[in-house]
């Protein structure tokens, strides 16, 4: 096992336009007889609005059993092969250059900058950890390239959180590095006495917060449930506070508070995992994390309003960005900095560091960076 000594970065420059995606369907016998319009506009609606199935349509982006169709009304046939080719587009900016915190043969570590997303989705299906890894490991000269092996995260942080994420290189480090990350959400009770050291750990994950407001206890433990409500712009819908949800347990100690600018910095250690989690929690105590531009105080979005039916849509046809937050949003101070697990082969205890950024520092390491 050979683990990096020195700092190294790796990543390629995105090109102005990602390579499009295609996506396939096949015609199920109670979906034989509907339109081709019919079809898409009533089982992808999430994608694009009517006139925009229209448009793509018309636009010979979408073939029938290998042939273009332009035609709206043409009539599907069961088992009929569908494929709907979205364009090329220029994705939104993003930070592509990615630190290497920890490399061996099992797993690699990443410091990952805020703006950048981890797997694809929405508008980012290029700009991506992912992809950076997938060119990575393509210009590797090793026998892990040589295998065809990429490796893959196993966990994820928000587009806008910056730190620690973990990759695995083999299917087992993968398979037991899921786990670890699976285990601790698992035995998290809701109830007021759940302890942090409740159970044996594989793996334990520090992160360091900027919040609104003066926290007045140094240590405060959240156990809130969060679950998922229905929310424009996000088709799975939005995790929040709410006491019907899954539990989820936060701790939280005090490092610093600032009350000239009404601001707390905070180590928060997690054992469960639920997406936004740390976002959330600390919103719920009445701390929404600076700049977040989505959570607000009681673990709540800005507002449930739905927003006013649109039907204009975007050059390739889908619906224009909602106007109201949505998860991905960066401009919050929230970074994965410290992670102790044991190693997937070898059980050994490894811990990995990521820098901290400035904002996030305390005054007394700010004043040992400058000795």
């Amino acid at each position: 096992m050979s683990d990096s000594s020195e700092t190294e970065a790796f990543g390629l420059p995105w090109p102005d336009l990602n390579d499009g995606l295609f996506y396939n369907d096949v015609v199920s016998a109670s979906d034989s007889g509907l339109t081709l319009i019919e079809f898409y506009s009533g089982k992808h609606n999430n994608s694009a609005p009517l006139q925009g199935w229209l448009q793509r349509i018309q636009n010979g982006q979408i073939t029938v059993d290998g042939v273009v169709v332009k035609d709206p009304d043409w009539i599907l046939r069961v088992d009929s092969k569908l494929v709907y080719h979205r364009i090329p587009w220029k994705e939104p900016d993003a930070p592509y250059l990615l630190e290497v915190l920890h490399d061996d043969d099992d797993m690699i570590a990443l410091n990952k900058p805020s703006g950048l997303q981890v797997l694809p989705g929405g508008l980012f299906q290029q700009r991506t950890v992912l992809k950076q890894l997938q060119w990575w490991a393509n210009q590797q000269k090793s026998s892990l390239s040589s295998q065809g092996s990429h490796p893959v995260p196993v966990h994820r942080l928000g587009r806008g959180t910056s730190g620690i994420l973990l990759c695995a290189k083999t299917k087992l480090a993968k398979t037991r590095l899921a786990a670890y990350f699976a285990d601790g959400t698992s035995v998290i009770k809701a109830n007021s006495n759940t302890n942090m050291e409740l159970c044996t750990r594989k793996i334990s994950k520090i992160y360091r917060a900027l919040v609104n407001g003066i926290l007045d206890k140094d240590k405060v433990i959240i156990n809130q449930p969060i679950g998922i409500v229905r929310y424009p712009g996000v088709a799975k819908g939005l995790y929040v506070a709410s006491s019907s949800g899954k539990p989820a347990l936060s701790k939280v100690a005090v490092l610093q508070r600032d009350l000239q600018e009404n601001h707390t910095l905070v180590q928060v250690e997690i054992q469960s995992g639920r997406p936004h989690q740390i976002r959330i929690h600390l919103a719920f105590i009445g701390h929404p994390l600076v700049g977040d531009p989505l959570y607000v105080v009681g673990g709540q979005p800005k507002s449930f309003d739905a927003e006013p039916a649109d039907e204009t849509f975007e050059q390739d046809g889908g619906y224009q960005r909602p106007v109201k937050p949505v998860p991905g949003d960066c401009g919050y101070y929230l970074h994965a900095h410290k992670i102790e697990l044991s190693h997937p082969s070898t059980n050994e205890v490894v811990k990995i560091i990521a820098p901290l950024p400035p904002v996030l520092k305390t005054q007394q390491e700010k004043y040992e960076m400058n000795i």
